[in-house]
């Protein structure tokens, strides 16, 4: 630990916070964001919807029950991971635990980091840190090492969901009752095992493919990274979906795209939401839920109209959480009623997606 290198987070204003490198050992860029959840460090570095983002984490002490192994299951989907890969572009924590014990912990968060050549800095304030992007909103920032000073890199300029999708058509539990397309914007691994072990056959399509071809019963649209409007070619498909009445649903990043084909706006919050903890409240009722969520845009409230209805409101800002039709089987959440990790209060909103589909 005597010879960990120095390392530098710079925000785009100025500010500078110094720690020591854990992770692998490059100069890198990207948006600086914050997740107060307390555990599940290993799902969010693989959730594709932190593409091009540099995370950190708000609980001070992180790595010590380590990473776990790369079993797969038997639609060759990881177990423990929700992609194949690290996505973010650096990792910064208050304070490393260089020792780890789990029951199912196969090597350190940092080895992991430097196999995947991710960066990573501990012995920052995190408080200070997450204080300053609450005040001034997410920022752009680089991490410096050895002195390289890496050019300045803003995700949201890029089509980020190009980048996570799929490149060709996978199907899951091809024995299925129902067939579900899943438009792949950089879904979580958790949602296609919501889908399968609820008995249906999952078919993934890239990001801008014309899922109209296919012969489908229901219709998802995953979470992702990035700007909705960079989608242009998902937000076409969609709207022809539209004209149907098969059921669709949205999460995340597949609400703010339902909402865009509805005609609805979105627009990028100021820090967003990064945590398992939530509240969002069923419209018309005293039913609030307890939610896992990452996302830096949302939809726009006052731009719903016609047979569209706001469907959650989050209790902390009020932003909109979720979207319903008033005739068709159409609805999508801002939240990860899939978790992992986080709470699962939510997960029964696959069980009425896939009734709806199953009385079609």
């Amino acid at each position: 630990m005597n010879n960990q290198k120095k390392a530098v987070l710079e925000l785009e204003d100025g500010t500078k916070y110094y720690g020591v490198s854990f992770g692998y050992e490059k100069s890198t860029a990207g948006e600086v964001v914050f997740n107060t959840a307390m555990t599940g460090y290993t799902e969010s570095l693989t959730d594709p919807s932190y593409k091009g983002q540099i995370l950190t984490a708000t609980y001070p002490m992180i790595g010590n029950y380590g990473i776990p192994g790369d079993e797969t299951s038997t639609d060759n989907i990881p177990q423990f991971f929700e992609s194949n890969k690290i996505h973010v572009q650096a990792f910064i924590v208050a304070d490393y635990s260089y020792q780890y014990s789990h029951w199912n912990a196969k090597k350190s968060l940092a080895d992991w980091l430097k196999e995947q050549e991710i960066p990573a800095i501990t012995g920052i304030d995190t408080r200070a840190l997450t204080k300053r992007l609450r005040e001034k909103g997410s920022m752009l920032g680089k991490i410096i090492i050895d002195n390289k000073i890496p050019d300045t890199y803003d995700p949201n300029k890029d089509n980020l969901v190009a980048q996570v999708s799929c490149k060709q058509i996978e199907t899951y539990n091809p024995d299925g009752d129902v067939t579900i397309v899943l438009v792949d914007c950089g879904v979580k691994n958790n949602i296609i095992r919501c889908f399968t072990k609820r008995g249906a056959k999952v078919i993934r399509v890239p990001w801008d493919y014309d899922f109209s071809t296919i012969d489908y019963d229901g219709l998802f649209i995953s979470n992702g990274p990035g700007d909705p409007k960079m989608c242009g070619a998902t937000i076409e498909h969609i709207k022809k979906a539209l004209n149907e009445n098969r059921p669709i649903y949205g999460i995340c990043l597949g609400n703010q795209l339902l909402a865009l084909a509805a005609g609805f706006d979105t627009y990028k919050l100021k820090y967003g939401h990064r945590s398992h903890n939530q509240p969002v409240l069923l419209n018309n009722t005293d039913k609030c839920h307890i939610t896992s969520q990452n996302h830096g845009f949302a939809i726009d409230t006052n731009t719903i109209t016609g047979d569209w209805q706001p469907w959650f409101v989050n209790v902390n800002d009020n932003t909109c959480e979720g979207i319903r039709h008033k005739t068709k089987p159409f609805f999508s959440t801002q939240f990860h009623p899939e978790a992992c990790g986080g709470p699962v209060d939510t997960e029964y909103l696959f069980d009425e997606f896939l009734n709806l589909v199953r009385k079609k």
